[in-house]
This record gives structure tokens, C-alpha cells and sequence, in this order.
């Protein structure tokens, strides 16, 4: 079945729930968590999320991304509902509105990683000492690695493999804002930062240390030519550079990506040619 069509399935199948929903929604400045009967609502809904049932946003034929904001709704909702309860891992214990994630079938979860309940973990991705927040969805395949955050409502596609450190963005608000999208066979460099809907294309490589947003321009090494803002080309190797900009206190480089690479659709990353690839541009994954 298609993305749409499972979307489609999703949105008949849940009427009912996101009628409950958008009734809670209207009146949410008016709920508590003494609303029993408005938190089981909420509760249901995340359960969806939590078992891969329903996403808060994908890619759509067209190749845009959807936001389905009712889902979205549910995660803000839950902070007005949910009781702020205490729960224990091992000698650590924790005190939120949200549990942590109890069960992770065919996934490899290291300890000192943590998932929140809301987030789908398909079998066989790979959790190192890392987080995972509510509303994200890691695909199979994925490694996420030690110290690397997979911020609220990111969608991490399959065979994704996000290093050490990369800080993922998270966005439950504004209404009008999109996740950050990670698409199939990417690879983040150590340290990246990816937020405010950016969006890194299959098969990309984003070298290390780079900052990805909406306002960061994307530039070809080889044409000068500047690339759509906040978004990695599909099969491509960019790297973290910098641009001039003149100010009264003088010149400065400020941010952006610098795609040097295009790699054939469907290549697989070859680890040292890529790692010889950017350090000859002086830089690394």
C-alpha cells in the first residue's frame, strides 16, 4: 500500500478519535490533568503513534512532506492531561507526564538510551545511548548514535545511520511548522545539527559538523548555483562551509552547506571513499 493510501486508511479507520480530539482541542486552554475522561482520549491516540498505527508527518507522492496535525494536537494535549508521575530505570529515576517506552521488540536498545512513549521504533533500529522524544518515528535498519537526539515529531527514514552527537530537532509548535525529515540510506556526520523542518534527501551524506535550517542556503561546489534552503539533495555529499557577509563591524563567514558531491541513485556509501571525499575538502564526517 502506497503512503497516501496508508494514510487514507489511517484518517477513515480513526474518524471518531480525531473528532474527540478536535473537540478537546477546541477547548484546551479549559483542560487539566483532572480530566480523566479527556486523557484516556489523549492516551488512545498516542498509542497509535507509539505502535507505528499513525505518524505525525511523511512524504507524499509528490514529494512533499504531510503534517497530519491532528496527531500533532495530541502531543500538546497530552502535556495539559498527563499527571506528572515518577518512574525508575535501573538506579535512575525520573519524574514526567510522559513514560518511557517498556517495550522495543526487534529493536537493539544499548543501555543509557531512552525513548519516550509516542515514539515508534521499527524493528531492527539500533538505539546507542541516545534519545528518542515523543511523536519521532526511526526506521529500520537505523542506527542512532551515542549521545545523538531524535528531537519530537522527527521522522527518520530506513538504513539511516545518525553518528555520535547530531542533534535532531524537535517541533510541536508553531502549528504552521514541519518536522525534520531524515529519508531512507542518509548519513549525519558527528556533531550535525538538523532542525526546524529541514529535510536531508535519500541517500544524502551530510558531513560533520553541519548546520541544517530552514534559513541555511544549500550551494553546488561545482555551478555556484544556491539549492533550496534547509534541504540536502537525494544521493549528494554536502559538507558545513561558510559565506561572507559584510557588517559594519567588518566581514563574517556565517553558515552554510555546500553539496560537493553527487552520487549515483541508489549508490551505496562507501565509509573511507566518502571520509577521503571530504577531507580533501577539509572536512570529515
Amino acid at each position: 500500500m502506497s503512503a497516501g493510501a496508508q494514510t487514507q486508511a489511517v484518517a477513515g479507520e480513526h474518524a471518531e478519535l480525531r473528532a474527540r480530539i478536535a473537540e478537546l482541542w477546541a477547548r484546551r486552554t479549559q483542560l487539566t490533568e483532572a480530566d480523566a475522561e479527556a486523557r484516556e482520549t489523549v492516551w488512545e491516540a498516542v498509542g497509535l503513534l507509539d505502535r507505528g498505527e499513525a505518524r505525525i508527518a511523511e512524504v507524499a507522492p509528490d514529494g512533499e512532506v504531510v503534517v497530519h496535525e491532528w496527531l500533532r494536537h495530541v502531543l500538546l494535549l497530552m502535556f495539559r492531561v498527563g499527571k506528572l508521575e515518577h518512574s525508575e530505570a535501573g538506579p535512575l529515576r525520573f519524574a514526567d507526564r510522559l513514560p518511557l517506552k517498556r517495550e522495543h521488540p526487534g529493536v537493539r536498545v544499548v543501555p543509557g538510551a531512552a525513548a519516550r512513549f509516542g515514539s515508534y521504533l521499527e524493528p531492527g533500529a539500533i538505539l546507542m545511548p541516545s534519545f528518542v522524544n515523543v511523536g519521532a518515528r526511526v526506521g529500520s535498519g537505523t542506527l542512532i548514535d551515542t549521545w545523538a537526539t531524535v528531537g519530537s515529531c522527527a521522522q527518520v527514514g530506513r538504513d539511516v545511520h545518525v553518528s555520535g552527537g547530531v542533534g535532531i530537532g524537535g517541533v510541536l509548535e508553531p502549528p504552521a511548522a514541519k518536522p525534520v525529515v531524515i529519508e531512507d540510506e542518509a548519513l549525519l556526520g558527528s556533531r550535525c545539527i538538523v532542525v526546524e523542518g529541514a529535510r536531508v534527501g535519500r541517500g544524502a551524506v551530510l558531513g560533520a559538523g553541519a548546520i541544517l535550517g530552514p534559513t541555511i542556503p544549500v550551494f553546488d561546489a561545482q555551478t555556484g548555483e544556491e539549492l533550496a534552503r534547509g534541504r540536502v539533495p537525494d544521493w549528494s555529499v554536502a559538507i558545513a562551509a561558510t559565506r561572507p557577509r559584510e557588517f559594519p563591524g567588518g566581514t563574517f563567514g556565517l553558515a552554510c552547506v555546500l553539496v560537493i558531491k553527487r552520487l549515483a541513485e541508489g549508490e551505496r556509501h562507501d565509509k573511507a571513499a566518502i571520509e577521503a571525499l571530504v577531507r580533501t575538502h577539509g572536512a570529515s564526517l
